[in-house]
C-alpha cells in the first residue's frame, strides 16, 4: 500500500476542514430525529397505517446500516473528497424527494435513499478529521465531532416541532438542502483529495447487498405481523409473514457464507468478533439500540395522539431528554477512568430498566411531571452514560489499525438494533392495542386501524386512546426487559481498570440518536 495521494486544491484552514466534516456530520444525525415528531402528522397526510408509518424510520436506518461499513471503506478506496461530495449529493436530492413526497412509497422510497447517502457521507466526515489532523489535536477534533453530531441528535427534535407547527413536515426535510450544497461548494472548493493507493483493494458491494436485503426482509415480515388482511389481524403465523422472515434469514446466512468463504476483502472480517470485549459491546448495543431507539416513536404518538400535543409543543416537551443525554455522556467520559468500562454499562443499563419500567405505568390522563418526563429522562441519561464505556468496550482489545472498523461494527449493532426492536415493539403495540379496544368495545365491527386511525369518532376516542396507551405500556414494559437482558450481557464484558486504556489515544465515537 503506497503513500496517500493529494490533489492540489484551494489551501484551507483546519479549522474550515473541520467545519465542513462537522456540518455535514450535524446534517446526517440532525435526519435521524428530526422526522420523529412529524410522524404522526406524516402518517395521516400520506395515509400510513398505525404499523406502517415506522417505514418512515427503518427505511433510512435499514440502508444507513447496511451501508455504513462500506461507506467507511469507500473514502479510503476512491478519495476522501470524492466520496463526500457523492454522499452529500445523495443525501440533499433525496431529502427534496421525501419533501415533495406525496404517497406511502414515494416517502418510503425517498427515506431509502437518504439513509444510503448518510452511509456514504458519514464515514467520509470521520476520515476528512482522521487524515488531517494528528498528534494531540486529533482527540479534540474528534471530541468536537462527537460533540456537534451529539448536538444534531438533541437538537432533532426540537427543530422538528418547530418547523412541523409553523411550516408544514415537508421543512424538515427541505432544511437539508441548502445545508447540503453549502458544505459541498465549500468542500469542492478548499478540501484536498486523499486516497490509499492499493490495486488489490475492492469494495464488497455483494456484502452490503446482502444484509441489508435480509435485513429489509426480516423487518418486514414482523411489520405484517399486525397487517389487517379481510377484517383480520395477519399473526405470525401467516403465510405472508413466514415467507418474508424466511427470505429475511436465508439472505443473512447468504451474507455470513460470502464474508467467511467467498468475499475476497469481505466487509466484516468475522475474526475480529475473537475479541470478547467487542462481542460484548456489540451485544449490548444491539439490544439497547432497540429499547432507546423505539423510546422516541413511542412516545412522540402518546404525546401527540393520546395527549393531545401539537408537534411544536411535542418537540419542546424533547427537550430535557435531549439535555440528559448530553448530561450523561459528559458524566460517563469523566467516570470511566476511575470506575471502569463495566460498572458504567451496568449502571446505565439499570438505569434505562427503571425508566422503561416508569414509562410503562402511563396512562391517558398522566401529567407530563412527573409521570411521563421522569422515567424519560432516566431513559435518556442512560443512553447518554453508555455510549462511551460501550465504545471503550469495543475497541480495547482490538488492534489500533482495526478501530475503525470496531467502531463500525459497533454503529452498525446500533442501527440493526433499532431498526429490528422497532419492528418487533411496534408490532407486539399494535396486536397489543387492537386486542384491547375489542376487548373493551365488546360487539364492535372493523379494526383497531379503520375505527380509531383512519375514521375516528367522538364516541370512541376514549377507547382509541386508553387501547394505544396500552399499547405503548406493553412496548415499554418489553423495552425494561430488553434493558435488563443488556445489563446481564454486560457481565461478558471484561473487567478494565484506568490502566487498561491507553493513554492519549483519540476516542472512537459512536454515532449517537
Amino acid at each position: 500500500m503506497s503513500l496517500p495521494e493529494t490533489l492540489k486544491h484551494r489551501h484551507a484552514p483546519d479549522g474550515l476542514v473541520l467545519t465542513i466534516a462537522c456540518v455535514a456530520q450535524f446534517m446526517v444525525v440532525l435526519d435521524v430525529s428530526i422526522v420523529n415528531v412529524a410522524l404522526p402528522t406524516i402518517q395521516r397526510d400520506l395515509g400510513f397505517s398505525y404499523s406502517g408509518i415506522q417505514w418512515v424510520l427503518n427505511a433510512y436506518v435499514l440502508t444507513f446500516a447496511g451501508f455504513l461499513l462500506l461507506g467507511g471503506r469507500a473514502a479510503d478506496f476512491f478519495g476522501r473528497r470524492l466520496v463526500f461530495l457523492c454522499g452529500t449529493g445523495l443525501f440533499t436530492l433525496a431529502s427534496i424527494g421525501a419533501g415533495f413526497a406525496q404517497s406511502e412509497s414515494q416517502m418510503v422510497i425517498a427515506r431509502a435513499v437518504q439513509g444510503l447517502g448518510g452511509a456514504i457521507l458519514s464515514p467520509a466526515t470521520l476520515t476528512i478529521i482522521v487524515t488531517t489532523f494528528a498528534g494531540p489535536r486529533l482527540p479534540k477534533a474528534i471530541g468536537a465531532w462527537s460533540a456537534v453530531a451529539g448536538a444534531g441528535g438533541a437538537a432533532g427534535t426540537l427543530l422538528g416541532g418547530m418547523l412541523t407547527g409553523w411550516l408544514t413536515w415537508r421543512w424538515i426535510f427541505f432544511i437539508n438542502v441548502p445545508i447540503g450544497i453549502g458544505v459541498a461548494v465549500l468542500a469542492s472548493l478548499y478540501l484536498q483529495e486523499l486516497r490509499v493507493q492499493s490495486g488489490s483493494s475492492k469494495l464488497d458491494l455483494a456484502g452490503s447487498f446482502l444484509v441489508t436485503a435480509g435485513l429489509t426482509s426480516l423487518v418486514f415480515g414482523i411489520v405484517n405481523v399486525a397487517s389487517i388482511k379481510d377484517g383480520h389481524e395477519l399473526g405470525w403465523g401467516s403465510a405472508t409473514v413466514i415467507k418474508w422472515i424466511v427470505v429475511g434469514l436465508v439472505f443473512l446466512v447468504a451474507f455470513i457464507v460470502w464474508e467467511l468463504k467467498v468475499a475476497s476483502r469481505p466487509l466484516v472480517p468475522f475474526r475480529i468478533f475473537r475479541v470478547r470485549s467487542l462481542v460484548a459491546a456489540d451485544l449490548v448495543m444491539l439490544l439497547i439500540g432497540g429499547a432507546f431507539f423505539s423510546m422516541w416513536y413511542f412516545l412522540t404518538f402518546y404525546l401527540q395522539s393520546v395527549l393531545g400535543y401539537s408537534a411544536l409543543k411535542a418537540g419542546f416537551a424533547f427537550a430535557p431528554m435531549a439535555l440528559a443525554i448530553i448530561a450523561g455522556a459528559q458524566i460517563s467520559s469523566r467516570l470511566i477512568h476511575h470506575h471502569g468500562v463495566r460498572n458504567l454499562v451496568f449502571l446505565g443499563a439499570g438505569l434505562a430498566t427503571i425508566g422503561f419500567y416508569g414509562l410503562s405505568r402511563i396512562h391517558p390522563h398522566s401529567d407530563y411531571f412527573p409521570a411521563v418526563i421522569v422515567p424519560a429522562v432516566v431513559c435518556s441519561f442512560a443512553m447518554g452514560i453508555l455510549f462511551t464505556p460501550l465504545a471503550t468496550a469495543a475497541t480495547a482489545g482490538v488492534d489500533r489499525s482495526e478501530s475503525g472498523l470496531a467502531s463500525g461494527i459497533l454503529n452498525t449493532s446500533r442501527q440493526v438494533g433499532g431498526s429490528l426492536g422497532l419492528a418487533i415493539l411496534a408490532t407486539l403495540a399494535a396486536s397489543a392495542t387492537a386486542s384491547y379496544f375489542h376487548g373493551s368495545m365488546a360487539g364492535a365491527t372493523g379494526s383497531y386501524n379503520l375505527r380509531c386511525q383512519l375514521h375516528p369518532s367522538t364516541v370512541l376516542l376514549s377507547a382509541c386512546k386508553s387501547a394505544e396507551t396500552h399499547g405503548f405500556n406493553v412496548a415499554f414494559l418489553i423495552s425494561a426487559g430488553i434493558t435488563a437482558a443488556a445489563m446481564a450481557a454486560a457481565t461478558l464484558i471484561p473487567k478494565t481498570t484506568k490502566e487498561n486504556h491507553v493513554a492519549g489515544a483519540p476516542p472512537i465515537p459512536v454515532i449517537p440518536e
